[in-house]
């Protein structure tokens, strides 16, 4: 791979802004066809677990449906209401698309495979992955829609609840690893998965990655029966589609940090780096579909409650024994 790669790698050295343009351009047509092939998968899982067939009218095991779906939605109307914020309303997809976007520069796919490896790599992909929360408020504020400000409102509410479990849960790989940097932490744990010594936070890790891209049961801030569409309520056509390919971005992007950060990352024995790093990424995907289809949406009051009074307290008391037993040459 790496012997295949390198003409193009020293071509992109030489000429930066034309390696940072071919990685734009890879990761946003990789971003669309991930999210065109997730949601048919989510489609078949729900329709397995429904026992029902699903999408199997258009193409081989209904694999053209999404495609129909996103020519669909390229074709709609793009509806304005009269009295919404004009630059707030408009700038909220774009802020969200953007924000899950440029978060996968720093994401090591293989050795050799990503865009940049940095020496801040966690806090990089965290700072990045919460610009969606301002789009999400400005969409909800510039709408001039009370169900869609309600649906923001609850968006930040919850995002900024959960993520400091979140955070916290990742402390621990990086104390274990000793670095911030994505690749680093791959390549610490050659010998041992950090899944493996950090069973808690692997789990807060994984509820909290839920609630954060507002999938079932966490999904108050969109709560259909009861605030129509939530903080997207009033956007149509490519707008909408932008909220919507956002939010299997942040799905794939939080997934693609677990795998870094507990499973190893690329690791694995026979197959290349690349195929174990989706293969890992693929089976954390399947389980968030799994949760959606499986478990009953969850009160506001309970939400906020199991993160704050539940997630929060745990996640210090992990990272306190994790620097415990560093301390004492456990680890």
């Amino acid at each position: 791979m790496q012997q295949f790669l390198q003409p193009a790698i020293d071509l992109f050295e030489r000429i930066p802004l034309l390696g940072m343009t071919v990685a734009g351009l890879t990761v946003f047509g990789g971003m669309c066809v991930v999210a065109l092939v997730l949601v048919l998968m989510e489609r078949k899982v729900a329709a397995d677990f429904q026992t029902r067939p699903g999408p199997n009218r258009y193409g081989p095991y209904g694999a053209f449906q999404t495609i129909w779906d996103a020519l669909k939605l390229l074709r709609k109307e793009d509806i304005r209401p009269t009295a919404v914020d004009f630059w707030v309303w408009f700038a909220a997809p774009v802020i969200v698309f953007v924000a899950a976007f440029a978060a996968y520069v720093t994401i090591p796919f293989d050795p050799v495979l990503y865009v940049k490896d940095l020496n801040i790599g966690v806090l990089y992909v965290f700072a990045i992955a919460s610009w969606g929360v301002i789009g999400v408020l400005m969409a909800g504020w510039g709408s001039n829609n009370r169900y869609s400000l309600f649906g923001g409102l609850r968006s930040a509410a919850q995002l900024i609840a959960y993520e400091a479990p979140m955070i916290l849960a990742a402390l621990g790989p990086v104390a274990l690893a000793g670095t911030l940097s994505l690749r680093g932490i791959v390549e610490a744990q050659q010998g041992v998965w950090y899944v493996l010594l950090q069973p808690v936070g692997f789990v807060i890790y994984l509820i909290t990655a839920v609630a954060e891209t507002n999938r079932t049961p966490f999904d108050m801030p969109e709560a259909e029966a009861e605030l129509t569409g939530g903080f997207h309520t009033e956007y149509s056509g490519m707008k909408f589609a932008m909220f919507f390919l956002a939010e299997y971005a942040n799905m794939v992007l939080v997934c693609s940090l677990a795998t870094v950060l507990f499973l190893g990352g690329w690791q694995g024995p026979w197959l290349p780096g690349f195929v174990w790093f989706f293969l890992k990424v693929g089976f954390l995907v399947f389980l968030f579909i799994w949760f959606r289809w499986t478990f009953p949406r969850v009160r506001v009051d309970q939400l906020m409650v199991f993160a704050w009074k539940v997630l929060l307290p745990l996640a210090f008391l992990n990272l306190l024994l994790t620097g415990l037993l560093i301390v004492l040459g456990v680890f």
